[in-house]
């Protein structure tokens, strides 16, 4: 079982058609797919499964399909313990996922893989579709939630995916768009309301919005975080074991992480520290994608996701990147968080998450990765070991 698991997930790796995942995906679930004006850049959407984003290319259905899919998973139409990796490059969560406000471990649980549930409502069930235009749609969901200190959530999710066209795209990078790049770039705004009758305070729990995106791994790729001036590597390196210096490098301005699916590792950047934008590369592919996000001004409370009671809970990471490591797949994530939402009755929350690829010669991609990261593409590829 395990040996067809991981060969399904290194032959995604190679990066499928676009139009071969939908036809894929629609043997087994509806599909919304979202398009610019020009009909070349297009995105796949999933109501089932949270309004994920599965997948998305800049070619039209015979481009390439840049998202992560978990075929087999798929096809076998059952869910497991856990949690169901379906895939997709942008799914809704909410965290913290660890400590004494988890909402993935019961009471009293030990903090240990066989404890840990993924909550229904962020994980296999779907989400009503409140709107839809060729370019966007919205998903609108209630649900109930219980922390693992007890504390009762009520809370409205307000989820809406939408295509960006290529000058939007352009103008929110700050550079002028590069000759020989196709792109292709969404947006998720993500928006939750206390719908309870109680304030969400630090003393009981709060919850924030968590948004993952899954990328096909390969031997090559290395995801890039740029930082913000300070002290040391600037980077929480211990979710899962210390992650190998094979695997990791920091100078104190840029970080680099290897995104091959071939090690479960996961490193974070806290709100000192982070900038509002990480992104990866994969010469092999000549793909570079850039992934920017809601960073409030002076926002300092995180919920802490890490897998143990907590002496700050709300001492968390902005930002997180994750490999895995076969198991599930050859995968690697990039993530974003809002902060904390502290809610009174009826106030909301709004979380923006965009994720866009550039896809071309390290040429044609060189002046956007030093302008969104700051270092070159040699500097990134040569990084790791």
């Amino acid at each position: 079982m395990r040996i067809l698991v991981l060969a399904a997930a290194f032959a995604g790796s190679l990066l499928a058609q676009f139009g071969d995942d939908v036809s894929f995906l629609r043997k087994h679930t509806e599909v919304v797919v979202l398009s610019d004006r020009a009909g070349r850049a297009q995105v796949a959407v999933v109501p089932a499964w949270q309004g994920r984003v599965m997948t998305s290319t800049d070619g039209g259905a015979d481009g390439k399909s840049y998202g992560w899919i978990n075929r087999e998973l798929i096809a076998s139409k059952k869910l497991v313990p856990h949690m169901n990796p379906f895939g997709g490059e942008d799914r809704f969560w909410l965290g913290p996922e660890g400590g004494q406000f988890s909402i993935f471990f019961s009471k009293g649980a030990a903090f240990d893989l066989a404890n840990w549930q993924t909550p229904a409502p962020i994980d296999s069930e779907s989400y009503a579709v409140a709107g839809k235009a060729r370019d966007r749609v919205r998903f609108a969901r209630k649900m109930r939630l219980t922390n693992y200190s007890g504390t009762t959530f009520d809370l409205a999710v307000d989820r809406e995916v939408r295509v960006l066209e290529a000058e939007e795209i352009w103008k929110q990078l700050g550079v002028g768009a590069a000759a020989g790049v196709t792109v292709v770039g969404f947006a998720s705004n993500n928006r939750i309301t206390n719908a309870g009758k109680a304030a969400w305070t630090e003393k009981t729990g709060l919850l924030s919005v968590w948004i993952l995106g899954m990328f096909n791994a390969s031997p090559t790729t290395t995801v890039v975080i740029p930082l913000k001036p300070g002290a040391g590597a600037g980077v929480t390196d211990d979710y899962f074991g210390k992650v190998p210096v094979a695997r990791l490098a920091s100078d104190g301005k840029t970080a680099f992480f290897r995104g091959d699916g071939k090690f479960r590792s996961k490193i974070g950047v806290g709100p000192e520290r982070v900038k509002n934008v990480l992104g990866s590369y994969d010469p092999k592919s000549g793909v570079l994608t850039v992934v920017q996000f809601t960073l409030p001004a002076g926002a300092r409370r995180y919920v802490n996701s890490q897998w143990k009671l907590q002496d700050a809970p709300f001492a968390g990471d902005v930002i997180n990147s994750y490999s895995d490591d076969g198991k599930m797949g050859a995968f690697y994530e990039m993530e974003t968080s809002s902060p904390a939402a502290a809610l009174g009755a009826g106030e909301s929350l709004e979380h923006v998450h965009r994720t866009m690829h550039f896809r071309g010669s390290p040429g044609a991609l060189e002046g956007i990765a030093k302008a969104v990261f700051g270092v070159g593409l040699e500097r990134i590829r040569t990084a790791l070991p």
